[in-house]
C-alpha cells in the first residue's frame, strides 16, 4: 500500500523523452521551495528562476497551484488542466488529483487538510475547513463540504460517504 506519511518522490521524477507538463509544473514549484531555503544573491537568482518556470507551466497546464502551496511530496497530476488549489490549503504526500479539481474556501470556516494517499477524482471540489482522511477516495464530480474518514470513499453533490464495496 502506499505511505499516507512517507513521501514518494519517485512518482514526481519526470521521465525522459515524456511529455508531462504535470510533473513540469511540480519541478517549478519545488524548485521555487528550495530556493527560498538559500540565501543572498543565489537564492534571489533561483527564485526568479523557477518563478518563470512556473509561470509557463501554469500557462501550459491552465492550473493555479500557487508557489507558496503546502503541498507534500509524491503528488501526482496527471491530467493538470483547470487544477486551482488555494495556498493555504494543506494537501499530504502521495495524492492524485485529476483535472478541474477545485480546493478552496467554502461556507464552512478555514480551508481543507487532505491527508496522505487521498485521490480526487475529476471535477471534485473540496470547499472549506474540512478534513479528509488518510487513503480516501473523491469520486469524479464530487462536492465536499464535510468532514471525509480515512478509507472513505465520498461521492455526489453534497458529498456522501459510501460503505461497502463499489462494484463497476
Amino acid at each position: 500500500m502506499i505511505s499516507s506519511t512517507e513521501a514518494d518522490w519517485k512518482r514526481e521524477q519526470i521521465i525522459s523523452g515524456r511529455y508531462e507538463p504535470g510533473k513540469k509544473l511540480l519541478q517549478a514549484l519545488r524548485s521555487y521551495q528550495r530556493a527560498s531555503a538559500g540565501k543572498g544573491i543565489l537564492k534571489m537568482l533561483h527564485q526568479k528562476k523557477a518563478v518563470l518556470f512556473h509561470r509557463f507551466w501554469s500557462a501550459v497546464c491552465g492550473a493555479d497551484i500557487p508557489l507558496n502551496s503546502r503541498i507534500d511530496g509524491g503528488l501526482l497530476i496527471p491530467h493538470p488542466n483547470g487544477i486551482v488549489i488555494h495556498p493555504e490549503a494543506k494537501i499530504g504526500p502521495n495524492c492524485l488529483i485529476f483535472q478541474q479539481v477545485t480546493i478552496g474556501a467554502g461556507t464552512r470556516p478555514g480551508l481543507p487538510v487532505i491527508e496522505g494517499h487521498v485521490d480526487i477524482g475529476a471535477g471534485a471540489k473540496i470547499l472549506g475547513g474540512v478534513r479528509v482522511g488518510a487513503h480516501s477516495k473523491i469520486g469524479a464530480n464530487a462536492v465536499v463540504i464535510q468532514d471525509i474518514p480515512p478509507n472513505a470513499t465520498a461521492v455526489g453533490i453534497p458529498a456522501k460517504v459510501k460503505t461497502g464495496t463499489l462494484s463497476g
